[in-house]
């Protein structure tokens, strides 16, 4: 996916959130706790909309207009709350997952991770 310079990033969506929450001084209730139970929320009704989805109709899922509909909203949703409480907690997300990217690259490196899903077993493991 390209960037498109008319569309939004990530720092207008910082900014977008930061100014929504400001404007209905909901600050105090943007805690680094409530914002990660929120999200664990939203990610619940993430799953709740594939849960009982074969693996190919979860794969074809954005198909479904209907389907497709509710489940780009609650990746918004989820978007939502982990764009606020990277912001809350001072995070940089572009930063932090494209650290976590070279630290998986480290540990599963193509030559012995191509088509395996098994997971590294080390005293070091980031999760």
């Amino acid at each position: 996916m390209e960037d498109d310079p008319n569309e939004p990033g990530l720092t207008d969506l910082v900014d977008q959130l930061r100014r929504f929450a400001d404007e209905r001084d909901w600050q105090p209730f943007h805690t680094p706790k409530n914002l990660a139970m929120a999200l664990a929320g939203e990610i619940g009704e993430l799953l709740a909309e594939l849960q009982w989805l074969t693996p190919e109709e979860s794969a074809a899922v954005m198909s479904d207009p209907g389907h497709g509909a509710r489940v780009r909203a609650e990746i918004g949703d989820v978007m939502i709350y982990l764009t606020r409480l990277a912001d809350v907690l001072g995070i940089d997300l572009v930063a932090a997952a494209t650290d976590k990217l070279a630290e998986a690259a480290r540990r599963y490196p193509v030559e012995q991770s191509y088509g395996s899903a098994t997971k590294a077993q080390s005293a070091d493991r980031v999760g």
